[in-house]
């Protein structure tokens, strides 16, 4: 498809998930204006936090944790299964659990293990069997409103949990910085909108690489969730091949493994995603393993953040992220809202 064909793109982008697209930075401004209107009990003298979710919800809890790792005294979990694990521990375990729609069958689970241990639970969701049964208890919920896909309200996802955070007084009050970081994704998604040609369009040109290929995000520290991200948005917007790996543990195997199978090889590119703020020894084992990756005959290709606060980075290159896959989908001419497997697959095990 020509991605500078605006009529064929909006006729294929049936659901408009363009917009949402463009709408993230003013949605990360929403849910912060929202956060405000809930309050949380002065919990004290918990030691980790667990925040149960899968999917587009989880993903805002690793997002947050990659960002809070130098800043929050306490390490953050994100769990993807049904339960809890064992080390989980009514006193010293603050549990979230993030639900879209409330009715995710893992975090569920989730929610029943923690009330039944007395952990101190909170929820985030739009509404569902969550909602429900966590205000007959008695728990905090902070609730939105997103009729779309749990992929598209990450930003509530995010900002939700690092207000409930600074409500607790375990961070410093992010306003100002979601306030900047939403202003740099507005300058930035200028260049990345359909209206802007390939020929001055990054994201349309980055799109264009990926055809045909199996796509490998790799990033370090801040953006190492965001490379999973990039993954899943792939996944359900293209309904394309991808996978996400993890500097510095890539260097310990992945890059062992550039010899076999050369027919897959040859059709995989490999994106290093990079930000100012990469610790300074990953930057150097970025640029050696693109290296040694070219050698092996393998396409590579680089994405690095703009300039701003730890935050903007990451947002920026999520948003960035957004834009590719969405360009991709249209590549390959497939609606990029729907996700029929998924959803026929959730009917199998319902069955």
């Amino acid at each position: 498809m020509n991605l500078d064909d605006l009529d064929a793109m909006q006729q294929l982008d049936k659901s408009r998930m363009i917009d949402e697209i463009n709408g993230l930075p003013d949605q990360l401004l929403t849910a912060l204006k929202a956060a405000t209107e809930y309050s949380l009990p002065e919990w004290i003298g918990f030691e980790n936090i667990l925040i149960a979710g899968m999917g587009g919800s989880a993903i805002a809890g690793d997002l947050l944790s990659a960002y809070l790792t130098p800043i929050c005294p306490l390490p953050i979990f994100v769990h993807r299964d049904y339960g809890l694990p064992a080390w989980v521990s009514a006193t010293k375990t603050l549990v979230i659990c993030c639900s879209h729609s409330g009715n995710t069958e893992e975090t569920l689970s989730g929610f029943e293990a923690a009330k039944a241990l007395g952990c101190r639970v909170a929820a985030i969701t739009t509404g569902g069997n969550l909602a429900l049964v966590a205000k007959t208890v008695g728990y905090p919920v902070w609730s939105f409103q997103h009729s779309g896909q749990p992929r598209s309200a990450v930003g509530f996802g995010f900002v939700y949990l690092i207000s409930m955070l600074t409500r607790l007084k375990l961070v410093p009050d992010p306003t100002q910085d979601i306030r900047n970081t939403a202003a740099l994704m507005k300058v930035e998604q200028e260049k990345y909108l359909p209206k802007s040609p390939v020929a001055r369009n990054p994201a349309k040109r980055q799109a264009g690489q990926m055809v045909d290929r199996n796509v490998v995000l790799i990033g370090s520290g801040l953006l190492a969730p965001v490379g999973r991200r990039w993954k899943g948005q792939i996944n359900e917007l293209a309904k394309a091949a991808a996978n996400f790996d993890i500097l510095p543990e890539a260097d310990h195997n992945s890059l062992a493994g550039t010899l076999n199978p050369m027919d897959q090889l040859d059709c995989t590119l490999t994106l290093f995603l990079r930000c100012p703020a990469d610790q300074p020894a990953n930057r150097k084992r970025a640029d050696l393993t693109k290296k040694a990756y070219m050698l092996a005959g393998i396409a590579t290709d680089n994405y690095t953040a703009p300039a701003g606060s730890a935050m903007g980075q990451q947002w920026a290159a999520i948003h960035y992220g957004d834009y590719v896959a969405y360009y991709l989908a249209m590549s390959y001419q497939v609606d990029p809202t729907p996700v029929d497997p998924i959803q026929n697959f959730k009917k199998e095990l319902q069955a």
